[in-house]
C-alpha cells in the first residue's frame, strides 16, 4: 500500500482545495510545502498582501472620499511603508492560521519539505528544518507549486531601489517616484496603488494595449484614471537597460528605453511576468517536461502527460487567479478519485484590484465582434445611481452585453467601487441562461450599486428601438 492516496505539492489556493476535497472523500492526503508557513505565494507575498496593501492605501490616503471632500483630503498626511504594512502583517498571520487549521482539522498531513520526483509515484522530501530526508509514495499527485516572479539576469536587483513584487513587503521607504516595468495585472495593480498614494508613477510596457483580455472601453477608463493621478504611460516601449546611480537627490534608478528615452526615478518595480516554480521538482524523473516559462500542460481534467499526476493553479498558466486555482484544485481531486463534477470555466469571473477596481465575466465586445455574434450593450454609470453618489464614486460604470436576438446575457464588465463583488449577480444570471429581461423584471434594494443592472438593462433594451 502506498503512503498516500493523494500527495499535493504546494499549499497555495489550488493545493489547499485539492487536499481538503480529497480528505472529504475519505482519502489519505498530505501537503508538501517548501516554506515553513502554509498558504503559498497567495497568502504570504501575493494576493492577500497586495489586496490588503491596496485597502490600507485607499483608507489612509483618503482616495475614496476625494470626490466628496476635495483632492487634498487624506486620513494621514505623511504615510509611511510601516503604516501600510501594519495591517498587511496582521491579515497575513490570520490567513496562515486559518489555512493551517483547515488542513489540520481535515486530517491532512502537512510536510515542510522541498519535494522532488524519483519516479512517477515516488517523491523525495528534503525537510526544511534540516532533519533529513524521506521518500513517500502516492497513488495520485497534484502539482500546485505556483509561480515565482520572473527575473532578468541583466537587471541589477537590490531589493530596495530595483525590486520585484515579492520584495515589496520589505521596502523601507515609500518612494516619491516609481517606475513600473511591465503592465500585466500585477504591475498595473501596484502602479494604481502607488499613484493613489500620490507617488509619481511611470508605467512602461512593450504593448500598446494594456490587458487585451479586458473590455477595451473599461481599459480605456482605467488608463484615464491613472493619468488623472499624474501617472505617465510609456506604452509600446521596451527597456534597453537599468542602472543604479547617485546624484544630488541620492540613490536613483536610470532606465534606458530602446526608443532613446531615459527615465530617472527613485525606485523601479520590475514586473515582467511569472515563471512556474518547477525547477527543483526533477520533473524528468516523473516523465514530465515544463515549457520555457516553467509551466505544465494539462488536459480538461488537469491531468499532465502522466495521467495520475495533475497540475493546477499558476503552474499551468492563464488565468492564474486564486479563485480559478481553487476550483482547479477541487476538480482535479474529484477526477483523481472518480467523483463527477460540474463547473463553468467559461463563466469564471475576473477581479483586477486596480484603482478603481475592474471585474468581468463572459465575453468582451472585441471577442464577440471577432466571432461574428450579434449583440447590443446597456450601460449604467455610477453617477446615475444613488448609491454611487453616497459612496462618492461618480466615474464607475457597469456594462451589460446581450445577444441581439435571444437577449441572453453574454458578458458583464464593471469598473468602479465594489466591482469584484457586483459582478457575481451577472455571473449567476448567465450561469442560469438568463436574459437581459431578468434585470428589468427584478426589484433591487435601494439604494445599492446592484441597481446598475436594472439601469443598464433598460439602457440596452431602449437601444433596440422597440
Amino acid at each position: 500500500m502506498l503512503d498516500y492516496d493523494l500527495l499535493v505539492i504546494g499549499s497555495g489556493p489550488a493545493g489547499h482545495k485539492a487536499a481538503i476535497q480529497a480528505s472529504k472523500l475519505g482519502k489519505r492526503v498530505a501537503v508538501v510545502e517548501r516554506k515553513t508557513t502554509v498558504g503559498g505565494v497567495c497568502i504570504n507575498t501575493g494576493t492577500i498582501p497586495s489586496k490588503t496593501l491596496r485597502e490600507a492605501a485607499l483608507r489612509l490616503s483618503g482616495y475614496r472620499d476625494r470626490d466628496l471632500y476635495g483632492a487634498s483630503y487624506s486620513v494621514k498626511q505623511h504615510i509611511t511603508m510601516k503604516d501600510l504594512l501594519y495591517r498587511v502583517e496582521q491579515v497575513i498571520q490570520n490567513e496562515i492560521d486559518v489555512s493551517r487549521h483547515q488542513l489540520m482539522r481535515n486530517g491532512v498531513h502537512i510536510l515542510a519539505a522541498q519535494a522532488s520526483f524519483l519516479d512517477p509515484n515516488t517523491v523525495r522530501l528534503d525537510y526544511v528544518d534540516g532533519s533529513g530526508r524521506q521518500e513517500v509514495r502516492a497513488s495520485n499527485i497534484v502539482i500546485a507549486v505556483g509561480a515565482t516572479t520572473t527575473r532578468d539576469p541583466h537587471v541589477p536587483y537590490d531589493g530596495q531601489n530595483i525590486f520585484l513584487s515579492d520584495d515589496l513587503l520589505k521596502l523601507e521607504k515609500l518612494p516619491r517616484t516609481l517606475a513600473v516595468i511591465g503592465g500585466g495585472v500585477i504591475g498595473l495593480e501596484y502602479a494604481c496603488i502607488f499613484a493613489a498614494l500620490g507617488v509619481r508613477v511611470t508605467l512602461i510596457d512593450k504593448y500598446k494595449q494594456l490587458l487585451p483580455f479586458v473590455d477595451r472601453e473599461i481599459m480605456d477608463a482605467l488608463v484615464y484614471h491613472l493619468r488623472d493621478c499624474r501617472a505617465t504611460m510609456r506604452l509600446g516601449e521596451t527597456v534597453k537597460g537599468l542602472e543604479l546611480a547617485n546624484d544630488d537627490q541620492g540613490r536613483r534608478v536610470r532606465i534606458h528605453l530602446d526608443s532613446g528615452k531615459e527615465i530617472s526615478t527613485e525606485k523601479a518595480l520590475y514586473s515582467i511576468g511569472r515563471t512556474g516554480a518547477t525547477a527543483e521538482l526533477n520533473l524528468q524523473a516523473a516523465g514530465l517536461e515544463a515549457d520555457a516559462r516553467g509551466r505544465l500542460k494539462v488536459n480538461e481534467h488537469y491531468q499532465t502527460a502522466v495521467p495520475h499526476i495533475y497540475a493546477v493553479g499558476d503552474v499551468i498558466g492563464f488565468p492564474a487567479l486564486a479563485s480559478t486555482s481553487m476550483e482547479q484544485g477541487r476538480m482535479a481531486a474529484c477526477h483523481a478519485f472518480g467523483v463527477p463534477t460540474h463547473s463553468l470555466p467559461e463563466l469564471f469571473p475576473f477581479g483586477i484590484f486596480t484603482v478603481p477596481g475592474i471585474s468581468m465575466v463572459g465575453k468582451t465586445e472585441e471577442q464577440l465582434t471577432e466571432l461574428g455574434v450579434p449583440y447590443e450593450i446597456g450601460v449604467a454609470h455610477y453617477k446615475e445611481i444613488a448609491r454611487g453618489q453616497i459612496l462618492g464614486d461618480r466615474t464607475g460604470l457597469l456594462k451589460l452585453i446581450f445577444h441581439l436576438e435571444t437577449r441572453k446575457v453574454l458578458g458583464v464588465h464593471i469598473i468602479g467601487k465594489e466591482a469584484a463583488e457586483l459582478v457575481h449577480i451577472g455571473q449567476a444570471v448567465m450561469a442560469l441562461g438568463g436574459t437581459v429581461d431578468y434585470f428589468i423584471d427584478t426589484v433591487f434594494n435601494f439604494p445599492t450599486l446592484a441597481e446598475c443592472y436594472k439601469t443598464a438593462a433598460f439602457n440596452g433594451v431602449n437601444r433596440l428601438g422597440h
